[in-house]
């Protein structure tokens, strides 16, 4: 117990000898005379003014591949946001991937292009709507009687598979006729709530690519660096 307690305190003798010596030597930083304007030039060209060529032509590279998501940019909804960061993981996984100067280059430039396309699956709301190809509708219009000049819309079911869609998302299916959904089972007639449980199938799915492509994100996008 003596000798814990005898290296507990040389241990928090060397710490706070460290501190002080940090302190000092910022403190004799913040204290040190501002350098006259030719040394800060010499050091603006020693650090940074030599290779400003090289900024200057990354800089109208980067102009030239944000012209076109810029132009067609809009503060209207989430598709904007996704573009911007869709073209910003390509650009990236596209440098680390060829250089490729750590050893997980490649495992992350993967990584960043299947965000990609979970993005781009995010943004077609692939999954929301994929119940539509397992039924078939036919659509007419009729006129409305109380409004002339406006029409009502009508459509029947001419053929469904929805079972096929049961069948390749079996867990989703179970835990939809358990109640998971946004849309509610109760009060469907029986020839509703097979369209009913497909958009639900289809609803959780959307919501579990989106969910994957932020998982990917959160766990791995610190490590994106070269």
């Amino acid at each position: 117990m003596e000798i814990y307690l005898f290296l507990k305190q040389k241990i928090n003798g060397l710490n706070n000898l460290k501190r002080n010596k940090m302190e000092d030597f910022f403190e004799e930083l913040e204290n040190r005379p501002r350098p006259n304007i030719f040394r800060r030039i010499a050091l603006w060209w020693r650090f940074d003014g030599r290779y400003y060529h090289k900024y200057f032509k990354q800089g109208i590279k980067n102009l030239w591949y944000w012209f076109p998501i810029i132009w067609k940019d809009r503060n209207w909804d989430d598709h904007y946001i996704f573009e911007v960061l869709k073209h910003k993981l390509k650009a990236q996984a596209n440098y680390i991937g060829n250089r490729g100067f750590n050893t997980r280059a490649q495992l992350d430039a993967k990584r960043m292009r299947l965000c990609v396309k979970l993005i781009e699956k995010v943004q077609d709301e692939s999954y929301q709507i994929e119940y539509m190809d397992y039924a078939k509708d036919r659509v007419w219009f009729t006129d409305c009687e109380d409004r002339p000049g406006s029409s009502l819309y009508n459509s029947e079911e001419v053929w469904e598979k929805y079972d096929e869609l049961f069948k390749k998302y079996k867990l989703i299916y179970r835990k939809v006729l358990k109640g998971e959904g946004p849309f509610t089972l109760d009060g469907r007639d029986e020839a509703d709530i097979k369209r009913i449980i497909a958009m639900n199938i289809c609803h959780i799915n959307q919501k579990r690519a989106q969910d994957l492509l932020f998982k990917i994100m959160n766990e791995n996008i610190n490590g994106w660096w070269d």
